[in-house]
């Protein structure tokens, strides 16, 4: 998972706004947005950070790349290891 810290992102329109870049970049991607903490998360499908990073910048704003952080795991299923036998 892609993650940036967008400090000029203040509302609902910019997160909006950023959500749109990206999905024209990756219409596949999901995107998870924290206005109050000034993140965008992305789990891209085909794009690649700095097509994000690009297509954020030409939406009008200034994202900053964090580290990336790994998907979270799936929960085990219940009832055993899930093998057929």
């Amino acid at each position: 998972m892609l993650a940036y810290r967008v400090e000029d992102m203040t509302c609902g329109h910019c997160a909006s706004t950023i959500t749109r870049a990206v999905r024209d970049v990756d219409a596949g991607a999901k995107v998870e947005v924290d206005i109050a903490a000034h993140l965008v998360r992305i789990q891209p499908a085909s794009a690649d950070a700095a097509e994000f990073s690009q297509a954020i910048t030409e939406a009008g704003y200034t994202p900053v790349q964090l580290e990336s952080t790994p998907a979270p795991a799936k929960a085990p299923q219940a009832g055993g290891c899930g093998c057929s036998s």
